[in-house]
């Protein structure tokens, strides 16, 4: 990703479903107007969800994903299929494609009813009319369209409607430009360690920086190691420190207290709505008895290295804390059990490879099996003893 891409969290995620052979792959195609997907006769060509970042107007920078066809067969169907519902999760506008030769089905109504059971914005897209003898709308089809992706027929009036379609609660809360005034100076820690990116800084901190950028706000990141230094060389201090978590009991023992604190992992679970869930999750520390089992959720892929915060460092503080030998398992990505009831709590990042829809959904799924869900960052100031100042700039605002 480039330094001026949109994240993919950030994006308005456009899923494509169907059945297999209905012409997703093809479609696909004809919005974009690349050969994306690969098209075949065959049915089931696409065996994983296939993803692509473009900009569509007025909606802005979204991702199109292309998936497996909900009416798979076999052990291996099975997997694609679960794939395709993982999908939906993301799913911020839902295009079904149906056959126009062989009209809705079962699955396609299958598919248009989890659609609507989530609330999400959708739109039926009959295809091949190219080859269709008969009409296949019903008068009471309002959110379809009839296209052809061979003619392009209708392509272009599809995009016009896609993009009329708004997505609910996209981006509810910023990520800092709320809590800041233009001409703020905003000191960022970002400490460089072996786990740090080479040559880069994360996802988090790129977007902390970009949206001061946009509000007119100064933005000041040092490392933890030149922190003190900082403080006391500005001409007038920081109207808030925002931190890296690993670092958090470091920087807040440097950083004065009448100047706000916080951390990019509890702006991000702001950002993506889930900060008062992770605020109650985190009582659960104080429960916490040996054997229990604790899921640690990283939302990215990146290569474990010695001294990771995920793998590593955060069960290492959590035993300190609790005097217990609780039991860690570890996710990443788009991994994240389907059932949960064994573990008592759940620890996730702050989420900035997930999209608010994804990360709404792994907390739904905690809540709805009954099991407490926090993330990094509140974990970390909590057993620290700060978490009450570092929530203090955020009251009233989540």
């Amino acid at each position: 990703m480039g330094l001026n891409d949109t994240p993919n969290g950030e994006r308005v995620h456009i899923g494509i479903f169907g059945k297999r052979n209905a012409g997703k792959s093809s479609i696909i195609n004809a919005i974009t107007g690349q050969n994306l997907a690969v098209v075949s006769e065959v049915s089931g060509t696409t065996t994983d969800p296939v993803s692509k970042a473009m900009e569509l107007l007025p909606l802005g920078p979204v991702i199109l994903t292309d998936t497996p066809g909900l009416d798979d067969s076999g052990e291996l169907g099975k997997l694609r299929m679960e794939k395709t519902w993982q999908v939906l999760h993301q799913t911020d506008i839902a295009i079904l494609i149906v056959d126009s030769t062989k009209g809705l089905s079962d699955t396609d109504t299958e598919i248009l009813n989890a659609v609507k059971a989530k609330g999400i914005p959708h739109l039926t897209v009959y295809n091949k009319m190219d080859i269709c003898t008969s009409h296949p709308l019903h008068l009471d089809e309002t959110d379809a369209i009839c296209v052809s992706a061979v003619s392009k027929m209708g392509i272009y009036e599809l995009k016009e409607k896609i993009a009329s379609l708004v997505p609910r609660n996209h981006s509810e809360f910023p990520v800092i430009r709320d809590l800041v005034k233009p001409g703020d100076r905003v000191l960022l820690v970002v400490p460089i360690d072996k786990a740090a990116p080479k040559g880069r800084l994360i996802l988090p901190q790129q977007q902390t920086i970009r949206e001061l950028l946009d509000n007119g706000s100064i933005s000041i990141v040092v490392r933890d190691s030149e922190l003190e230094e900082t403080l006391q060389s500005l001409p007038q201090k920081p109207a808030l420190v925002v931190t890296d978590s690993q670092v958090f009991q470091k920087v807040s023992e440097t950083v004065p207290k009448e100047i706000a604190l916080t951390s990019f992992s509890i702006l991000f679970a702001r950002h993506k709505g889930n900060l008062k869930a992770t605020l109650t999750g985190t009582q659960t520390l104080e429960s916490i008895k040996d054997g229990d089992k604790i899921l640690i959720c990283e939302g990215c892929t990146h290569h474990r290295q010695c001294g990771d915060i995920g793998t590593e460092k955060l069960s290492a503080w959590i035993r300190k804390y609790t005097g217990c030998s609780p039991s860690f398992s570890f996710t990443s990505g788009a991994q994240f059990p389907h059932s949960l009831s064994e573990y008592r709590m759940i620890i996730h990042c702050g989420g900035c490879m997930q999209n608010e829809n994804e990360m709404k959904h792994r907390y739904r799924m905690a809540s709805d099996a009954g099991i407490p869900m926090t993330n990094y960052g509140i974990v970390i100031a909590y057993m620290n003893g700060i978490l009450e100042r570092s929530i203090e700039i955020l009251k009233g605002k989540y």
